[in-house]
């Protein structure tokens, strides 16, 4: 031990002091390597917990500070009927425009219905007079169709039929390059 250096107190007993040998961290890897290999999961999981709790008690302390200063102010009790009135007074603008919204859809519904009646009333009379009801649009334009034009049309006569009339898809024939044949029998590949 070339390195123990001597200090001699006056009267008091001798003490050896080493000098530190490796000075840098390497020592920490001895001690914290092991320690992070077995426990590092539980360490970070661990850290993760209280963070989200410190988060959670912070916004949590937030709340309550907001919530606190609200409830403990002074409120000039004016302005809190001020407040109330005005809400009411809202409630009761809206609810009258509900009510007119809703008394303008009532009074188009019983015009509606009210048409409906009239034209079942005109399909009865007309059909009690022996005509057919076709509406009063739709008999002024046939009227108007009629007077003007005297041609009569005639259907298409001239249509291709899409097949011919002797065809029958079990068959096999006109098939051209689409015939359906079975497979064959026996093994898919034949090795000798």
């Amino acid at each position: 031990m070339d390195d123990d250096v001597t200090i001699e107190d006056e009267g008091g007993p001798e003490i050896q002091k080493t000098p530190l040998g490796n000075q840098d961290l390497s020592f920490l890897q001895q001690t914290v390597g092991p320690l992070l290999a077995e426990y590092g999961w539980y360490l970070l999981f661990m850290c993760v917990g209280v963070y989200l709790v410190v988060q959670h008690l912070s916004k949590r302390r937030a709340s309550q500070g907001q919530s606190s200063s609200a409830s403990g102010a002074v409120q000039d009790p004016n302005a809190v009927v001020r407040r109330q009135e005005a809400l009411e007074a809202s409630r009761r603008r809206m609810q009258e425009e509900l009510d007119a919204k809703a008394a303008l859809f009532r009074l188009k519904q019983q015009q509606l219905e009210e048409e409906k009646r009239q034209q079942k009333i005109e399909m009865y009379d007309s059909m009690k007079e022996g005509r057919s009801y076709r509406g009063k649009a739709k008999t002024a334009q046939n009227t108007e169709e009629a007077s003007t034009s005297t041609t009569v049309l005639k259907p298409k006569t001239d249509k291709k039929p899409l097949r011919s009339s002797g065809f029958n898809p079990l068959s096999g024939e006109g098939g051209g390059s689409c015939a359906w044949r079975p497979g064959r029998r026996g093994p898919s590949a034949g090795g000798g």
